[in-house]
């Protein structure tokens, strides 16, 4: 085997040997840091591996509040169905068409006489159930619109009061007039 560059600049006189010794002390240090760890590369290493759990914790916290988010969307939703299910009014042997809007269309549902007159007075409310429409009672449908604006279709306004100077309060609509 062949004589080591720090051998062959001791021979030539480039290097004393107390240079020589230096030197690898040195070298011997830096190959023990870099065993135990202590080296840059490593701290570069670890700081690359902790943002890159804090960038996953991130990540994971988001998806559990969109998952919440969900979650408490369909429990909401349940909510809705269960009052509606609970509380709905049957519209069976109705003959009497009442016509009401739902996203600028109108629509028929046919009731009774008895359903039409709560209806009109502002005692009943027509919620979106399904694929169809769904009677309930105006205590239900504002306890359905607190939790989704959206589901109560119809509500007649606040029941109208007979005005004391109407001349017209004696006499009823007939009627052909009634839609």
């Amino acid at each position: 085997m062949g004589i080591s560059l720090q051998d062959q600049l001791l021979k030539a006189g480039l290097v004393d040997k107390k240079k020589a010794n230096q030197v690898r002390k040195e070298k011997k240090q830096q190959n023990k840091n870099a065993q135990k760890g202590h080296g840059k590369v490593t701290d570069e290493v670890k700081q690359s591996a902790k943002a890159a759990q804090k960038a996953q914790a991130e990540r994971d916290r988001q998806l559990n509040l969109q998952r919440k988010a969900e979650a408490d969307k369909r429990a909401l939703q349940a909510q809705i169905r269960q009052l509606i299910e609970m509380n709905q009014i049957s519209t069976d042997e109705g003959e009497i068409a009442y016509s009401f809007t739902d996203s600028n269309k109108i629509k028929k549902l046919y009731v009774t006489e008895k359903i039409q007159s709560q209806l009109s007075k502002g005692q009943m409310a027509i919620a979106r159930f399904d694929d169809g429409y769904a009677l309930v009672p105006n205590g239900v449908a504002d306890k359905i619109k607190q939790r989704d604006q959206d589901v109560i279709i119809f509500i007649s306004d606040a029941p109208q009061i007979a005005d004391e100077d109407d001349p017209y309060a004696e006499f009823q609509v007939p009627d052909d007039l009634m839609w």
